[in-house]
């Protein structure tokens, strides 16, 4: 009953009417002043902002929800001429016409930061944006300002709750991990995404370990980019594409501004944000600083938790057509693992823990230099250079979670450090093509890291000390060099106004190097014996891609993809230290494509939506799997290729507005529903080996699904969302249960969220309610940490934040 109240008490607030600092809206119309015609497809825009549009078939234009203030006012169309003017807003302006001139050797480009429709959370990639090509594929931006949800934990299922077919797991309260894997690709460590931060790689390794140990605060994170599988002839490889976390620059109209965010949440963890950011030098140098300082529990027992990320960037504008950026991060915290627990257990109590000698250690730092800069009327170059120093550290028992921990026993400790650093450079290119212009992208890449692993005990105690006690004879000493270099090039070509064709390829060379020692205790427990190991993968490939894009008019888009996708072995696949498992001397690089066919619409102000068929092919799966000793009948788990996995799939979302609270139906203040629905079949196929053939491949929910309402009114905004994901398992084998809890099924879920944000002059407040129902459930089981086991997620729990801008 109190559940009821309280629920119906949000709902209450909802309505509430208040009063805040009014915002206006720009409208008019752009015209070809050579063929005194409307001008479609036009970006609109107020320079060095976030306020974005594009024109309609009439020509015409809209932006709303405009703070006071003097901007610029540009226009861009491929093929004319830029278009700038300055305005003043103070009030609305209606009925502006601009002309756009022809440009017969010239054309300028323009980078659009932040939204493309100025009141929208979830909105699209131009077919050209920035450096990239994103014609005819399957691509997603989240808007960071516009989502109302929890960022101070970096909730990551409201922060995708727009995004189909992706499945995430939940490890710690306050976000320290984000695991996410789209289209029945395992979430862990977000590595089946190349992971990018302002475009640079942010993973342990990009080929050889891409696991990614750090994400950004989201507090201080402007858009989050998402491209599907195509994506991987500009990005690498990889079968799931890419997420690229764009962060926050400093405001161009101010010198300084100071914003801070404090919140305090009822599992016990506390959550400071504060930055700065600004521009200054006769506006040449923009800067910005954060800092998202962390500290308490979460909802299990030994769950303690410390935690701090900075960010800094530095802009430096030498021209109009020349720019120099800065980037540093790091990102550093301590946490107490509770381990897994068995089914039993979590049955019977999921916020109990049976450890509490683990620890979980990271020091993340990335650095990055990137220059834009035009190199001829139609080209561009950009450069960047970006490198890694970091660490991970494991402390604490791996053994079966069934088994309790001996605190006279020494602990595991697994120490990783990491040193990376790579180049890329793009240029791209506009031309006339079939009468219209087109855009060619080329670039290449370089990569070099090295992975240092150690493994063996550390001390008996409960405490964080991660060193180990015999230095000299550790279990596994191991460095993992690799190199990488590649070259790719894409092409727009627009055969008529309607139809666009997009081929693609890209060069890989790829070296990985796993070298050192190994205790082998597999004949003789007593005396081990000390062995080398060394050894080299080395391979180049092509991969190939094509787009298909049909624009029956702005509102209306078919589109097709095809793309090939490679993913080599990693350095865990040909070392793991660990005596229950045992890696296949024979495993074999895993290869496959992406087949995307989609149809993105929006039939008025009120109604838009995508709706996308995928066929994803996965040859010689990498996975582990059951096996029996022949000699002394142990059970152990294989490192393997498995078989060939086939996914196929129907992902839709669509988004309409119930009610609009005013004549404008694009102003977002109003009631809407949105629905995103994935139905996935992704199953093993093998003549060889019948074992797994028709299988259920492993962390493929066959149903997801995240829905709800939003209603915002003036300057109240509030989002209720239910996420179910449907039963899938943590194997191969498709095992509902073991003793150990490592393999078995992970049950269908599902959770009920409410925020609401209010903002009053410079005042901002979100409350958020996460798991409203308090259901108890989990999304993975870790064969080693944070486990090995099931890992329970979060029950009920509330936050509160206040924030202040200066």
């Amino acid at each position: 009953m109190k559940k009821a109240n309280l629920f119906l008490f949000l709902c209450f607030i909802c309505f509430l009417t208040v009063n805040g600092q009014e915002k206006f809206r720009i409208t008019g119309k752009v015209l070809l002043e050579e063929e005194n015609s409307e001008a479609i497809s036009v970006q609109v825009f107020l320079e060095n902002t976030s306020y974005s549009t594009s024109t309609d078939t009439n020509g015409k234009f809209r932006i709303v929800n405009i703070p006071a203030g003097k901007y610029t006012l540009a226009a861009f169309l491929p093929g004319y001429k830029t278009f700038k003017t300055e305005v003043l807003i103070d009030k609305n302006l209606a009925g502006l016409k601009i002309k756009l001139k022809n440009l017969d050797e010239s054309l300028e480009e323009v980078v659009v930061s932040g939204k493309r429709n100025s009141d929208k959370a979830l909105t699209r990639l131009e077919a050209v944006d920035n450096f990239g090509i994103y014609e005819a594929k399957k691509n997603e931006v989240i808007v960071l300002e516009n989502v109302v949800a929890d960022k101070a934990s970096n909730n990551a299922r409201q922060i995708f709750r727009s995004i189909t077919g992706i499945n995430i797991w939940e490890s710690d309260c306050a976000g320290l991990q984000i695991g996410v894997g789209g289209r029945g690709l395992s979430p862990d460590r977000t590595a089946n995404f190349n992971t990018r931060q302002n475009g640079y790689d942010i993973a342990a390794d990009a080929l050889g370990y891409p696991e990614t140990y750090y994400s950004p605060a989201l507090q201080g994170v402007e858009r989050i980019e998402i491209v599907r599988g195509a994506a991987g002839l500009q990005y690498g490889p990889q079968f799931g594409g890419l997420v690229n976390f764009v962060m926050k620059d400093g405001p161009e109209d101010k010198e300084v501004e100071f914003k801070t965010q404090q919140t305090y949440n009822t599992l016990g963890y506390y959550n400071s944000f504060n930055s700065v950011g600004g521009t200054i030098l006769d506006n040449k140098l923009n800067y910005y600083v954060y800092n998202r300082y962390t500290v308490g529990d979460c909802w299990r027992c030994n769950s303690d938790f410390e935690s701090s990320n900075t960010y800094v960037t530095l802009g430096y504008k030498f021209s109009s057509d020349t720019q120099l950026k800065f980037d540093y991060t790091n990102m550093s915290y301590l946490s107490q693992q509770p381990g897994g627990l068995t089914d039993r257990q979590f049955l019977n109590d999921p916020k109990q823990s049976n450890r509490e000698r683990n620890w979980f250690k990271v020091n993340w730092n990335l650095f990055s230099v990137k220059l834009d800069t035009r190199i001829g009327p139609q080209t561009k170059l950009n450069i960047r250079s970006f490198g890694l120093i970091s660490s991970r550290k494991a402390l604490g028992n791996l053994q079966r979670i069934d088994r309790p921990d001996n605190p006279d026993e020494p602990r595991s400790l697994i120490n990783g450090e990491f040193r990376n650093i790579g180049g890329e450079a793009r240029v791209l290119q506009h031309y006339n093509a079939f009468g219209s212009k087109s855009v060619l992208l080329i670039g290449g890449r370089f990569y070099k890291g090295t992975t240092y692993q150690q493994q063996g005990e550390a001390s008996k105690s409960s405490d964080p000390d991660f060193t180990f006690i015999n230095p000299d004879s550790l279990s596994s000493d191991f460095d993992h060099p690799g190199k990488n270099y590649s070259f790719f090039a894409e092409n727009v070509l627009n055969i008529t106004d309607k139809f666009s064709v997009t081929p693609g390829l890209r060069f890989e060379h790829i070296q990985t190097i796993s070298e050192g020692t190994y205790t082998d205790e597999s004949t003789n427990i007593l005396e081990p014996i000390i062995r080398e190991e060394e050894k080299i993968y080395e391979r180049s490939l092509w991969l190939a891609g094509l787009g298909l894009s049909y624009k029956f008019k702005d509102n209306l888009e078919l589109y097709a993809n095809y793309a090939q996708n490679y993913r080599p072995v990693r350095f865990s696949d040909l070392r793991i230290d660990n005596p229950s498992v045992r890696i296949d001397p024979n495993m074999q690089d895993e290869t496959g494509y992406n087949l995307d066919l989609g149809i993105r619409y929006a039939v008025d102000e009120r109604f838009s939506g995508e709706v996308t068929a995928f066929f994803l092919s996965y040859n010689n799966k990498i996975g582990s799997v059951q096996r029996v000793d022949t000699e002394n009948f142990r059970v152990y788990r294989e490192r393997t290729n498995i078989a060939d996995a086939i996914h196929v799939g129907v992902e839709s979302y669509f988004e309409y507005k119930l009610l609009s609270f005013g004549t404008d139906p694009s102003i977002n203040d109003g009631l809407s529903l949105f629905s995103n629905l994935t139905l996935l079949r992704a199953r093993y196929q093998s003549e060889e080996n019948k074992t797994y053939e028709g299988k259920q491949v492993e962390f493929v929910p066959e149903m997801i699904f995240r829905g709800g309402f939003n209603l915002a009114f003036r300057n109240l905004k509030s989002t209720i969302q239910i996420n179910y994901v449907g039963q899938q398992y943590s194997d191969a084998s498709n095992a509902t249960q073991t003793p150990e809890a490592v393999v078995g099924e992970i049950p269908a879920y599902y959770t009920l969220d409410f925020t609401t944000t209010y903002n009053i002059k410079k005042w901002d407040f979100t409350l958020g309610i996460n798991n409203l129902t308090n259901n108890y459930y989990f999304t993975r089981r870790a064969v080693a940490y944070p486990g090995p086991g099931i890992i329970p997620a979060d029950g009920f729990n509330m936050s509160i934040t206040a924030g202040l801008t200066l």
